[in-house]
């Protein structure tokens, strides 16, 4: 059959001339829904607003130094997850950020004094769904309940003692400076239980390096049994030089260790400006630490058990100070 002289061609598959591919991108779709706190319309939208607006006004950018990283490293901020634990730390006065509660909750005693405490203390609380509350927890148990703790604000140690031996000279305090150095200690519940006895024995702050050691988390701050918001928590760049500047300043430090120099019963330091340091339970005080120490101090224990926990060696040094002291 005759075609005159044209070849027949033969046409593509694909969309026609014209549509733009409009028909492939309808088969695409629209993509993975966007995340709840990215949809503008969406109370986890707000929250997230409210949250980035109240850490720029304390100026702590995107993380902030009490955030954790979640998985993937996404930053969270610091929480206390189930109810047991919620209840207790509003009862012991933890400072909190806003109580989180899920929707349509089951009441029971410890919700209900949850939120009678929130409320009496003007905490927000903010209705939040189940996964929202996963998201925030690492897809912890939380019960309906999750507390949000802001971040700690340090104080620098240097100036901490400096503005505590100043009032001490004036007269505006009546006990000599007394400290507690951390030294490689990493667990939350070990801090707050020295903060506990700091505050029971009338110290005047603790002092925790910045890298390799444990901070004031929401586990520190419940251990603590609210005694944080008394005693001053004071970061060190580097512990070795802060001991130094302390020695300068007429403070006496002693590093506690089971070979010491002195017995704790025969200490004749403990009347004056005295910062104890306490390394951790299985390595015990660094060598450089151990060097800048005017003593190393022991404490007097049965042969059959090696060491004492840390936060158990500080209460018991802080108490023998504090009796030496009163026994003026």
């Amino acid at each position: 059959m005759a075609n005159n002289g044209r070849r027949s061609v033969k046409q593509k598959k694909g969309p026609t001339v014209g549509t733009g591919g409009h028909g492939r991108k309808a088969l695409e779709g629209k993509g993975p829904t966007p995340k709840a706190e990215d949809r503008v319309y969406h109370k986890a939208h707000k929250n997230k607003q409210l949250a980035e607006r109240s850490a720029a006004k304390r100026g702590t950018g995107a993380r902030s130094a009490g955030a954790r990283s979640g998985p993937k490293g996404r930053a969270t901020e610091e929480v206390v997850t189930g109810r047991n634990s919620v209840v207790e730390a509003l009862r012991a006065g933890i400072p909190a950020k806003a109580l989180h509660v899920a929707i349509r909750i089951e009441m029971d005693d410890r919700v209900k004094e949850s939120l009678k405490i929130a409320a009496e203390r003007g905490i927000p609380l903010l209705e939040t769904g189940k996964p929202e509350l996963d998201r925030m927890t690492d897809d912890a148990i939380h019960q309906g309940l999750v507390l949000q703790i802001p971040p700690y604000e340090y104080q620098d140690a240097y100036e901490l003692a400096e503005e505590t031996v100043e009032a001490w000279k004036k007269g505006h305090i009546a006990n000599a400076p007394l400290f507690v150095a951390l030294d490689g200690i990493t667990d939350p519940r070990n801090l707050g239980a020295i903060i506990r006895s700091v505050s029971a024995f009338s110290g005047h702050g603790v002092i925790v390096p910045e890298r390799r050691s444990v901070g004031v988390t929401a586990s520190a701050w419940k251990t603590s049994a609210g005694a944080a918001v008394r005693v001053p928590v004071a970061r060190a760049a580097n512990l070795n030089s802060t001991l130094k500047a302390f020695k300068n300043m007429g403070i006496f430090v002693l590093g506690l260790d089971g070979d010491g120099d002195v017995s704790l019963p025969d200490l004749a330091l403990a009347k004056e400006p005295v910062c104890i340091v306490v390394g951790s339970e299985g390595k015990g005080l660094s060598r450089l630490v151990r060097e800048n120490c005017d003593q190393i101090v022991s404490i007097p224990i049965d042969s059959a058990m090696e060491s004492l926990n840390a936060s158990m060696a500080v209460g018991i040094s802080l108490y023998e100070i504090s009796r030496q002291r009163a026994a003026k």
